[in-house]
């Protein structure tokens, strides 16, 4: 559903723009703001579900952590504190009366001078929260996915931060994203520089051989997503030993038992093909089930592991 029928059928109408809530028709920026023309924003994607207890963001603290330091590398310092930037995401949610969505949050230079120094442009936050289901597809959390190696490779962390979610650079997830489906695949899979597996365009990937998980570790140049990290501690929890810091090649992908995607927007989703290569059996492999079972029943607060691991929203 677009912003502009979710606007139509009431379910969004507020943005919180630095400090204040607005309408959400006058959220604007200037056309000549310095995040525009030269990608100098970071980001956060963080899922706020529907609970018992009634909305519960999820590892809000770790996505605040990793937006504060995002904005490191580009001397880009967020100029609200958590406690800030926390109630007015509860508010945000209150107001809207929503029950689960997706949030926001992105923070970047604005309107001043255009140059390659952004020093003098001025930091800027936004936050905007609206309904979204399952990012693949409806299908895609039981059938799995199809996807394609790209062409595109990802780049490394010696040419930009891999491990700081900035919005320029995801012009390469963009790339590979298109490419995938025009050759009529749901995603992509990216190799780094040195031939290895990656990671999605919006999502980590984990490979179950032998009843044991691999994933790319950090030196592949991957992002360290905060689902990724969910799913290790899980598989952990339930017997399952985990290889966080694997070094998978490309032809391992087609002698995997299982394939899957692990991110704030794909959540648990498994992958059935890879370039018309089947997986295992070619549907979701039980670890793959094991494990989605257990972040769903944590998510939705089915159990009480990891309280802390929640932000609750009082409606």
């Amino acid at each position: 559903m677009s912003f502009e029928e979710m606007r139509e059928a009431g379910d969004v109408d507020t943005i919180w723009l630095d400090g204040e809530f607005v309408d959400w028709d006058d959220a604007q920026i200037h056309v000549l703001t310095h995040g525009l023309h030269y990608g100098t924003g970071v980001f956060e994607g963080v899922r706020c579900y529907d609970t018992e207890n009634g909305p519960a963001i999820f590892r809000w603290e770790e996505h605040l952590d990793r937006f504060y330091d995002s904005g490191k590398p580009y001397n880009l310092e967020i100029p609200f504190d958590r406690e800030e930037l926390t109630e007015a995401t509860k508010e945000l949610i209150r107001r809207q009366e929503l029950e689960s969505c997706y949030i926001r949050p992105v923070a970047y230079y604005g309107y001043d001078m255009l140059g390659l120094n952004p020093e003098s442009c001025p930091e800027q936050v936004a936050i905007a929260a609206w309904p979204w289901g399952a990012y693949l597809g409806e299908d895609a959390l039981e059938q799995g996915v199809e996807v394609t190696v790209s062409s595109w490779r990802k780049y490394a962390s010696s040419q930009i931060p891999t491990n700081a979610k900035t919005s320029g650079p995801y012009v390469n997830s963009v790339l590979a994203s298109l490419e995938a489906k025009r050759e009529g695949y749901v995603e992509a899979l990216l190799l780094n520089q040195e031939g290895n597996v990656a990671e999605g365009p919006g999502e980590n990937l984990f490979l179950v051989r032998d009843g044991e998980l691999y994933t790319p570790g950090l030196a592949e140049g991957i992002l360290d997503g905060i689902t990724r990290n969910t799913v290790i501690t899980l598989a952990r929890e339930l017997g399952y030993t985990v290889h966080d810091d694997a070094t998978i090649s490309r032809g391992e992908l087609n002698n995997a038992d299982e394939l899957f995607f692990s991110g704030t927007a794909a959540e648990v989703t498994p992958i059935r093909k890879v370039d018309n290569v089947v997986v295992g059996e070619g549907t979701r492999g039980p670890i793959t089930e094991d494990i989605q079972q257990a972040f769903f029943d944590l998510v939705e607060r089915r159990t009480d592991d990891h309280d802390d691991w929640f932000e609750y929203v009082d409606v």
